[in-house]
């Protein structure tokens, strides 16, 4: 059976990481690699409690975060996946199963946000059509590939933001990417800090902006300003 090696990047990830982590268990055909990026709170003692594999990254960028873990990770597939997002039940029988199917290079799955607002229905409606529709899915619906596949692409290129989504159009280029029927949870803690609407705007207009030849440090920045 295919070993999956699951890279969480983190940082200050204490009040989530620990619900993500026993969600994953202990299986034998599972390997768990959280990569931190300078937590200042408890995310590494709990993962390490847990007895997780921990390694440190000496910048806290998303993209180098994942691509240290997939050069030490032993497993034939690659999941990368946030630290508040929660995976399906028997997420690794989709996994090798959406990977299975013709044309087929990489995969991810279904959104679904933590929370109860209906505004967030239709986000995760949007998402869905587009992920489905347009093989456009994001980070947050925990993206996989066979590592070999992901070591020929070089892995993710070195931006401080938008890393999934470059990642997500060179692997278009390559072949389908397969969306399992089935969702994740992720939190809604963007959306309830800034509101649907806000968060919704910001990143359509991040998107905008990669698009247009915007710096990626510049989009980094308005991405991440507090509003006020």
């Amino acid at each position: 059976m295919a070993l999956i090696s699951i890279i969480i990047p983190v940082l200050n990830e204490g009040k989530k990481i620990e619900k993500t982590l026993v969600r994953l268990g202990h299986d034998l055909d599972i390997e768990i690699i959280v990569v931190d990026g300078g937590s200042q709170d408890q995310t590494v003692k709990i993962a390490q409690d847990l007895g997780v594999k921990v390694i440190s990254c000496p910048v806290s960028r998303r993209a180098d975060q994942m691509n240290l873990g997939a050069s030490v990770a032993t497993g034939e597939i690659l999941l990368f996946l946030h630290a508040d997002t929660i995976l399906p039940d028997d997420y690794k029988n989709w996994v090798k199963l959406t990977l299975s199917q013709p044309q087929i290079i990489a995969g991810a799955f279904q959104l679904g946000i933590e929370s109860e607002q209906l505004a967030l229905r239709l986000i995760e409606v949007m998402v869905n059509w587009r992920s489905r529709f347009l093989s456009l899915p994001y980070g947050d619906q925990a993206i996989f590939v066979d590592s070999g596949v992901f070591q020929q692409m070089g892995g993710f290129a070195d931006l401080p933001i938008m890393e999934d989504f470059e990642w997500v159009q060179r692997l278009r280029r390559r072949g389908k990417i397969g969306i399992a029927p089935v969702s994740v949870l992720t939190s809604d803690r963007r959306w309830r800090k800034l509101g649907v609407f806000q968060t919704t705007l910001i990143n359509q207009l991040v998107i905008l902006g990669y698009y247009l030849g915007v710096s990626p440090d510049k989009l980094a920045t308005f991405y991440r300003k507090k509003p006020k």
